[in-house]
This record gives C-alpha cells, sequence and structure tokens, in this order.
C-alpha cells in the first residue's frame, strides 16, 4: 500500500516549524527519521494531510552526557546514540537496549525521540525512559514544558503531545553510583519485536566481598500496556549479592505477576508471561554476581 495524498513541508528552523504546526493543527503530523511513521502511513493506520519534516532543522542532533543524565536530541539516530562513548559510560541501559532496536539500517535512520513520540509499548526506547526516570522537553509557538516519562504515555501509541508542539529532546537518567544495568529480550528473528522484554537497574551498597543489594527496578517491552518502571526492592533489598540466586524466583514471580501481556498471532499471554519471568531471573543473577566488574559491563540474560 502507498500513503494517503499529503502536503510535505520542509522547515529550516524550529521557529518555522512550530508556526507551520500552529497552523496545520491536528491535520499535520512531524517526520524526523521516519522508521515509525512512514509504516504507519503506507499501511494508512494515520493519513495525515501534511507532513512536517523537521530534518532540516539545525542543533537538535547532539547527544550530550553528564552526571545528570544522557540528552538526546530530536534527529540523533538510534546508531548515533548506541555508539556515542558519554552515552554509554553515564546510562549503560541506552546501548543494552539500543542493540535490539530492528536492524542496523533502520538504527541508521531512526530516531531515539522519534520512537519516543511514538510510544509503542512494543519499542524498547519508552521502556529505557521510564526505567530510569527521565523526561522529554516539548516546544510549541506557546512556549516549552518539560514532561516526566510516567506522564508522557497515556496509552499505546498514544502520548501527552499536543497537536503543535515538538518534542527537542530526551532525557535519560544517569547510572547511580553502584548501580548495574541490564537488557534481554526474545524475538522470534533477529529485529522482530520481541515476545518479551525486561531492562534491570540494580542497585548496592559497592561493600565488596560483603556487598549487599540495595534496590531493583524493572521495565518491560511487548507485556504491558504502557511504558513503567516497577520497583521491586522489597523483594531484594538487604540481601548480599552472594546469595541473590536465593531471591531470584521471588524476583521472577512478582514481574509474572505485575504485567498484562496480550494473546496474538505471535505468541500466547501465557507464553510471554512465563518469557518475562525467565528473563527477569537470569538477568537479576547476571547482574547481582558481577560485583567485580564496572557498572557499565553489559549483561545479557
Amino acid at each position: 500500500m502507498k500513503p494517503a495524498p499529503f502536503t510535505l513541508h520542509r522547515p529550516r528552523t524550529l521557529a518555522a516549524a512550530l508556526e507551520l504546526l500552529a497552523e496545520l493543527g491536528p491535520d499535520a503530523k512531524v517526520l524526523a527519521g521516519g522508521q515509525s511513521l512512514v509504516p504507519v502511513l503506507n499501511m494508512r493506520l494515520a493519513a495525515p494531510a501534511h507532513l512536517v519534516d523537521i530534518t532540516a532543522l539545525p542543533d537538535v542532533d547532539r547527544v550530550e552526557s553528564s552526571g545528570a543524565g544522557v540528552t538526546v536530541g530530536a534527529l540523533a539516530t538510534h546508531r548515533a546514540v548506541e555508539h556515542d562513548a558519554g552515552a554509554h559510560e553515564h546510562q549503560p541501559l541506552l546501548r543494552q537496549a539500543l542493540t535490539h532496536v530492528a536492524h542496523p539500517a533502520i538504527r541508521n535512520r531512526g530516531t531515539v525521540v522519534g520512537s519516543l513520540a511514538h510510544a509503542d509499548p512494543n519499542g524498547e526506547m519508552p521502556m529505557i525512559l521510564a526505567l530510569t526516570e527521565g523526561h522529554v522537553r516539548a516546544v510549541s509557538s506557546r512556549g516549552e514544558r518539560e514532561i516526566p516519562a510516567a506522564e508522557l504515555f497515556v496509552g499505546p501509541l498514544e502520548t501527552c503531545l499536543e497537536p503543535d508542539e515538538i518534542l527537542v529532546s530526551a532525557t535519560f537518567g544517569a547510572a547511580g553510583a553502584g548501580a548495574r544495568t541490564g537488557f534481554d529480550e526474545l524475538a522470534r528473528r533477529s529485529g522482530d519485536y520481541a515476545l518479551a522484554g525486561v531492562g534491570m537497574v540494580l542497585a548496592t551498597d559497592g561493600d565488596g566481598a560483603a556487598e549487599t543489594i540495595t534496590g531493583l527496578s524493572a521495565g518491560f517491552v511487548s507485556v504491558t500496556d504502557l511504558p513503567e518502571r516497577l520497583v521491586l526492592d522489597e523483594h531484594v533489598a538487604g540481601t548480599p549479592t552472594a546469595e541473590a540466586r536465593e531471591v531470584a524466583e521471588a524476583v521472577a514471580a512478582a514481574v509474572r505477576e505485575h504485567i498484562d501481556p496480550i494473546d496474538d498471532i505471535h505468541a500466547t499471554a501465557d507464553y510471554r508471561r512465563h518469557l518475562a519471568g525467565v528473563i527477569a531471573r537470569r538477568t537479576f543473577t547476571r547482574l547481582a554476581r558481577t560485583n567485580d566488574r564496572p557498572r557499565t559491563q553489559e549483561a545479557h540474560a
């Protein structure tokens, strides 16, 4: 199929783009990398009368990292973030998850912020934003606002953004001192949407051989309606990392109880629930036993 007819606009400045969106209203969609939007247009699941192509806007493709987090501009591609050394140092979850996003050709064009605006609960980036308690910056001709991840996603493929707003950046929270991160997912084929995926952040007191777990949080791909952060501290806090296996099944059980997967042609809800529990258990135990490695060590289930 081909998209319905539309008028393409290619503003050269952010101000011009915002003016267009204010004028065109709900009849317009913002186009960046196009890896999420174009398939939707081709299947005619959406038929906007206007596309506002922002790829000519200057200075919105940067990736900036600090102790506060990793800020990704609207035109920064998946590949740019995946291979950014500063981003990996301050939030390893980004690279750990981005290697699972589609195929390299798509990561070369698709944008991280575009993935957030698409708000697909089967996508990795919305989950990582929620898990790291990040936020986005939205601008319009009326002003700008900072939106926490917990407020951005309001439904599958739905955000709280107004029709005249553009997401100009997203900030992913940094991994704290003593934190370890891991992500894994299972798909039928490389590059396909995951049947289930789990990201985790494990916090410890860093006390050498006597190291103790102080916290654990998890996020999910393809098994919840919305990207979210599940706090699992009650199941693990105070447990020595050397004894993590003793509480691993409690972590897996909490994940299975919390999620709400669907039945579809790819997998039953029960199978997705089982997979999520297995991935959660393996990722947790792997993170807990890496006490002799730097926190940027990638952990795969």
